[in-house]
């Protein structure tokens, strides 16, 4: 099931918030209970026998977590650590890159296991909470159901953000809605659903078809790459939308998770502002445990930026990708740094978005001699400069382009926030027509599920 379905809009989610909010908001625990039940369901629906698989790796990370903080300070603490960190990554490791890992020594698998939907998202969750408790900075859960509600909760289940436990510790004892609270999620949950049904799902259909074509051309790739570029954008940052929405309706705050990354004018604050949940991750709970900046600092980015694209996904190009991004991030840092501060930020820009959507074409490639070919074409070298095709599309969609440009900005955020203070009335019309857009496209589209549930 997806947020972007209309069984999720029109079945699953009316239902769930009429039995969360028929509870008392003093009886926490029941509605825990409650919002534990229907993410289990909502899980399910989509993996009927993998939700036993979260419950496993959930319950023993909160078992373990219990002993660990009991013995905090011996050698026995960090034992339990290892214990849960090698049981979480070994499930991960099974299930995303046991394919991946025995084709690199010359083995074939005849039956791969299926790659259970979130288990990147939900494995770093509980590795932050034993790394955290054994650091002493927060305490065990000792109520099961709230813990698991924190490993499952379905708004962020799927496809985040990364949650790290500290951030919703308090809230899953003691939180309150508030009509704000409820207004704010609504709008922020009914703008993440426009974003992923009316603008990720149409440039994702023209990206497919001019990516996937049997012959490529220079036109092509560029306007495939880009489109893919917003597709990736929108749909990522529209899920993590309607994730922050729906958890503010329940009385939750989640942190940011996109900061309008394509405004950046450099690679490094570009991933300061896509995906945040993960680079914190990350930078966390690996680049500063590595040495960060102190020691080997060149080495710590590369495998940091190498484990960040493995992470994506088990194949060489996500690999490639990271490394790209790495060493990126490694020009800027010790070479380019003085120079770019000179540049015009217009040329600052250009270059990001350069670096960006190249590296976004690296990103959809999964076999590695289609990106070969695709890469050349992107540089004009081999084939065609255009075809009649790639030139049909360029002109149906030259009016949507710039449409994606701005709302990839803060621009109409900053407009809507001015109109919304000037007339309060304006933030229903907006949620009305967004939703009943939204309801019209989807009767007429394909099921489209989100990027990230393969991640």
């Amino acid at each position: 099931m997806v947020f972007s379905s209309l069984t999720f809009l029109v079945f699953f989610l009316p239902i769930f918030l009429f039995a969360y909010f028929a509870v008392p908001e003093t009886n926490i625990k029941i509605r825990n209970f409650v919002l534990l039940i229907f993410s289990l369901f909502f899980y399910s629906a989509g993996e009927p026998i993998w939700f036993v698989l979260i419950l496993f790796s959930a319950s023993m990370d909160c078992i373990i977590g219990m002993f660990m903080e009991k013995c905090r300070g011996t050698p026995l603490a960090k034992v339990l650590l290892v214990i849960s960190l090698c049981s979480s990554l070994g499930l991960l490791i099974l299930f995303k890159y046991t394919e991946f890992l025995l084709g690199l020594v010359g083995i074939s698998v005849a039956f791969a296991p299926v790659l259970p939907i979130g288990i990147s998202f939900y494995t770093f969750q509980t590795m932050s909470y034993s790394i955290d408790l054994y650091r002493g900075k927060i305490k065990a859960q000792r109520n099961p159901v709230a813990f698991l509600t924190f490993v499952a909760m379905f708004p962020q289940l799927v496809a985040g953000p990364i949650i790290i436990y500290s951030d919703i510790e308090e809230r899953l004892t003691n939180r309150k809605t508030t009509r704000k609270m409820i207004s704010d999620g609504i709008t922020r949950f009914a703008m993440g659903l426009g974003k992923k049904v009316i603008f990720a799902n149409h440039a994702g259909a023209v990206a497919s078809e001019l990516l996937g074509a049997p012959y490529l051309s220079t036109l092509g790739v560029w306007l495939g790459s880009i489109m893919f570029a917003f597709q990736i954008y929108f749909d990522f940052s529209g899920y993590s939308d309607m994730a922050i929405g729906l958890a503010k309706v329940l009385g939750f705050e989640f942190k940011e998770n996109f900061n309008y990354p394509y405004i950046a004018k450099s690679v490094t604050d570009f991933w300061r502002r896509w995906h945040i949940s993960l680079g914190r991750f990350f930078r966390d709970y690996l680049y500063i445990p590595l040495g960060g900046n102190r020691k080997r600092a060149i080495f710590n980015i590369v495998f940091v930026w190498m484990a960040t694209g493995f992470w994506h996904g088990a194949s060489l190009n996500f690999i490639i990708w990271g490394l790209y991004f790495g060493v990126a991030l490694l020009i800027e840092k010790y070479l380019l740094r003085d120079f770019m501060e000179k540049w015009p930020s217009f040329i600052r820009h250009v270059y990001l978005l350069f670096i960006v959507v190249f590296g976004w074409l690296v990103f959809y490639f999964v076999d590695l001699m289609q990106l070969t070919v695709a890469s050349a074409r992107f540089f004009g070298m081999g084939g065609y400069l255009w075809d009649y095709r790639a030139f049909e599309l360029l002109l149906g969609n030259i009016w949507i382009l710039p449409i994606l440009a701005i709302f990839s900005t803060e621009k109409p955020m900053q407009i809507w926030q001015q109109l919304r203070h000037r007339f309060p009335a304006s933030e229903a019309i907006l949620n009305m027509s967004i939703l009943g857009a939204s309801f019209v496209m989807l009767i007429g589209q394909t099921f489209t599920p989100f990027i990230y549930f393969r991640f």
